[in-house]
């Protein structure tokens, strides 16, 4: 990387507009810095005044297309679906420079990570990123492994911005596979809570069952706020979290271990979100969240389950 790459980053371009890439619009834009982002939902005709709001409140330039969105950027950031990735690298490519650094955060599989690279090292500095926790509570703080050639320099630049940038190694996919493992844990251990505890709650034994977890594992919280964490990570985020088990699934595959678990979390992710949104059940981030509430209603049957009148939501 040129000498030149090691200068202060002044402009950011956020590729996605979603969770995590409104929460480091705003935290960057509150830096001073100049911060520009574009989401397909920005052409949504349900959608694109929320989004705009969104932007205009965290003070981020909303771009109509892409390509003006990267135009002058020093770091450009993709931040979309798992799904998404490749194709944000395909039609953001032809409008980079080679003095940008792009950072991938994608929830992909290390040979998906491989592919983005490819589509964007001809014209720009490619660096992986894995995102190791939640972004929310910690926003710039989120510890973040990078992996690639320009690691160690796209870490420095990254904490100079208030990141928690670690460089992890120098080839493309280290750093992914350590996330995708990862994601067999954490998000199966969300899909273990869902699975049990609903079976559990139609019992009327979810008392004992979590009195039991919180005795065999007592410093985890079964007994305080651990299930009701758990179920609405999924209850938020459980499409987005199937489709990243979906390539954690593909990850696995690439070295030869069988994803059965993989594939079942998926599955169950999936599942709770359907089941809402066949009751028409919204999950409201600003509203305290009850597990038990919403194993509730999920058990209502679908044809019953919005006569009260309006959409039911999960406090």
């Amino acid at each position: 990387m040129a000498s030149s790459s090691l200068e202060p980053i002044r402009r950011i371009a956020l590729i996605g507009f979603g969770e995590a890439g409104g929460i480091f619009g705003g935290d960057f834009a509150a830096k001073k810095l100049e911060v520009s982002a574009f989401d397909i939902l920005f052409h949504s005709k349900q959608q694109r005044d929320a989004m705009l709001q969104k932007a205009r409140e965290r003070k981020v330039r909303a771009s109509e297309s892409l390509q003006d969105c990267v135009r002058d950027a020093d770091l450009v950031i993709s931040a979309v679906t798992a799904s998404s990735a490749r194709d944000a690298a395909r039609e953001a490519a032809p409008h980079l420079r080679r003095e940008q650094m792009f950072l991938d955060i994608n929830s992909v599989s290390p040979e998906t990570k491989r592919q983005v690279a490819a589509q964007i090292s001809p014209t720009a500095f490619f660096v992986e990123a894995a995102v190791m926790a939640a972004v929310p509570p910690q926003r710039l703080k989120v510890p973040m492994l990078l992996g690639g050639p320009y690691a160690g320099v796209a870490a420095e630049r990254l904490r100079a911005l208030g990141m928690n940038a670690t460089a992890l190694s120098d080839r493309i996919g280290v750093a992914s596979a350590v996330k995708m493992c990862r994601s067999v844990f954490i998000k199966g251990l969300e899909a273990l809570a869902v699975e049990s505890l609903i079976a559990a709650r139609r019992y009327g034994a979810e008392n004992e069952v979590l009195a039991s977890l919180a005795a065999t594992y007592p410093s985890m919280g079964w007994g305080e706020s651990l299930p009701d964490y758990l179920v609405s990570r999924v209850a938020e985020h459980g499409r987005r979290r199937a489709a990243e088990l979906r390539e954690v699934a593909q990850a696995l595959r690439e070295v030869g271990v069988e994803p059965k678990l993989a594939s079942a979390i998926a599955e169950r992710q999936d599942w709770l979100v359907d089941e809402m949104a066949e009751r028409e059940i919204e999950y409201e981030k600003d509203k305290t969240f009850s597990w038990r509430a919403l194993a509730d209603a999920i058990s209502a049957p679908a044809e019953t389950a919005g006569k009260s009148g309006g959409k039911k939501t999960t406090r």
